[in-house]
Order: structure tokens, then C-alpha cells, then sequence
């Protein structure tokens, strides 16, 4: 039995904010984001939104997008680091909402390598054989945790959120290997501080990214088997153009063959993969039975790889 992405979602808010519209408020420019970040745009939710409904938005797109019905889910995982409140879970508030009245609901937290760690703790409940339909929601409103005065981090976030119901696909298909892993003494490069903002180290965080991408992606490729030059796509964690290039580099892929949506959303967290892979599949460079490459990293520090053969 194997485990895959039967269903995918999204949602980001309607809201843009230009990087002109930070110049109005902070000492920054438009060339000096762009350049440092690939960065141009971002989406930031407004008042009356908060991280469960763009969950709640994302989750009915995917559980429409895979043809089943609220009911049949078992468990839902919602990735967020940036929740209503400690409780109820945001997991709790969408089943309410979605009617998913036999799901099981927790919320997990392990940054932007989130939904990484959703997907493979839905992966084994699948093949298990104790659920037939997880949701897996990555949802993030960071704006909210957000210091509107440092320029360093300000530039860099954007709200939105993303999700895959994960069930039983053919033979051959769904996810292939996996990698995760965590280095808890790197915890003091990227955390929230005392005033409840965002705090980063971007020098020490962009070394363990590179690193870290890079290593996991080839990992994870071995694991299920293959080269790098089998690879069809990859869809790295949209934190930094940088970054991004580092991680094609290492896999020798050409700039198509590689999700870089962050000029348009900047780094959503949880949400960003997830966001990625279904912009790229609506636009048809992802296609079923496409070998593809998940990779992300985040505070903690955490990191996350899948490799998967997309399509039912």
C-alpha cells in the first residue's frame, strides 16, 4: 500500500503588498529587496482574517480537488507556528468548519519544514491502515508575528496557507523516501522573541539552508532509488532566490525544472511548499507520474525532504 497526494489546496489572501509599500514605511527599496531576497510581493491577510480561515480556505480546495467528501477524513495536521490561540487547535477550529465530524484534529510546529512533517506523519497513518484520508493543512499569518520596523525581516514574510489530503495511490506513485531531522542548538538563529517577532540570524540560517537543502534533496533521492538526473522537478521551501538556486545547483536542474514563486509570496512558512506545488501543477510544469523533490528548512532548526511520484 502506498501513500500519496490525492488532493491539493491553497489559499492566499487578496491583499498585495509591494515592496513600494514598505518603502513607505521603513528605510529599504525595492532594488535592495529583490536583489538580496528575489522577493516583490507578498500577500498579508487583513484584520478579520486569521490563520484558521486561510486553513479552512486551503483545506476545502484540496478535499474538493481530491473527490471525496469532509466525513471520510480521519485525522486532520494543521502546520502553523502562528495559530488563533494555544487552544482550541487551528486542526479543531477547521474540522468544526469543514464538518469533518469523524477527524481526529492536532496542530503541529515545526516551522517552515511544517508541512514536510505533516505529510510523512500522514504517510505512515495511511499505510498503517488506520485512516484512509488525512488532511494535512500548512497555514501561516505572519504578519501577526511580524516587526514592521526591522527591515531585515520585515521584507522577507507574507500570510497564506496550503494542503493536501494524503490517501492510498497506484502502485508506483506517491511518496517514494523521505528525510527529517532537527538540530535543536541552532534554535538561537531563528526564533520569536520576547516581543513576540520574528528574531533572525540571516547569515547563520542561509549556511544551514544551503547545506542542509542541498544534502536532504540528494538524500532522499538515493533513498527512493534514483540519481539526481531522474528528478523532474523540485520544489524547495521559497525563503530565498538564493537559496533556491543553491539547492538546483546541486541537483544540476535547469530554472524550469524548479518552483520559485517566492517573487510573488514571499516566505509563508508552513504554507510555502505546499503553495509552490500547486501553482506549478496549475500551470501544468508539474505533471502526474513527474518525480518530484520536496525540500524545506525552518526554525528550530528543522529540516524536511520527500520525494514523491505525483499523481494518484
Amino acid at each position: 500500500m502506498a501513500a500519496g497526494l490525492i488532493g491539493i489546496g491553497r489559499y492566499v489572501p487578496e491583499n498585495i503588498v509591494t515592496n513600494a509599500d514598505l518603502e513607505k514605511i521603513m528605510d529599504t527599496s525595492d532594488e535592495w529587496i529583490r536583489t538580496r531576497t528575489g522577493i516583490e510581493e507578498r500577500r498579508i491577510a487583513g484584520d478579520d482574517e486569521n490563520t484558521s480561515d486561510l486553513a479552512f480556505k486551503a483545506a476545502e480546495a484540496a478535499i474538493k480537488d481530491a473527490g471525496i467528501t469532509a466525513d471520510q477524513i480521519g485525522l486532520i495536521l494543521v502546520n502553523t507556528v502562528t495559530p488563533d490561540q494555544p487552544f482550541p487547535t487551528v486542526a479543531c477550529m477547521i474540522q468544526e468548519r469543514l464538518g469533518a465530524t469523524k477527524a481526529a484534529a492536532m496542530d503541529q510546529s515545526a516551522a517552515c519544514a511544517g508541512y514536510m512533517y505533516g505529510l510523512v506523519t500522514a504517510k505512515h497513518f495511511v499505510e498503517a491502515g488506520t485512516y484512509d484520508y488525512v488532511l494535512v493543512v500548512g497555514a501561516e499569518k505572519l504578519s501577526k508575528i511580524t516587526d514592521w520596523t526591522d527591515r531585515n525581516t520585515a521584507v522577507l514574510f507574507g500570510d497564506g496557507a496550503c494542503a493536501a489530503v494524503v490517501g492510498k495511490v497506484s502502485e508506483g506513485r506517491g511518496i517514494l523516501a523521505y528525510e527529517l531531522g532537527a538540530d535543536g542548538s541552532g534554535g538561537k538563529f531563528l526564533y520569536q522573541d520576547e516581543h513576540d517577532h520574528i528574531a533572525m540570524n540571516g547569515r547563520e540560517v542561509f549556511k544551514f539552508a544551503v547545506r542542509q537543502m542541498g544534502e536532504s534533496a540528494m538524500n532522499v533521492i538515493e533513498k527512493a532509488g534514483y540519481q539526481k538526473e531522474d528528478v523532474d522537478f523540485l520544489i524547495p521551501h521559497q525563503a530565498n532566490i538564493r537559496i533556491i538556486d543553491a539547492a538546483r545547483k546541486r541537483l544540476d536542474l535547469p530554472e524550469d525544472k524548479v518552483a520559485a514563486v517566492i517573487s510573488k509570496y514571499g516566505n509563508t512558512s508552513a504554507a510555502s511548499i505546499g503553495n509552490a506545488m500547486v501553482e506549478c501543477v496549475e500551470n501544468g510544469k508539474i505533471k502526474d507520474d513527474d518525480l518530484i523533490v520536496l525540500v524545506g528548512f525552518g526554525g528550530g532548526l528543522t529540516w524536511g525532504a520527500i520525494a514523491l511520484r505525483y499523481g494518484k
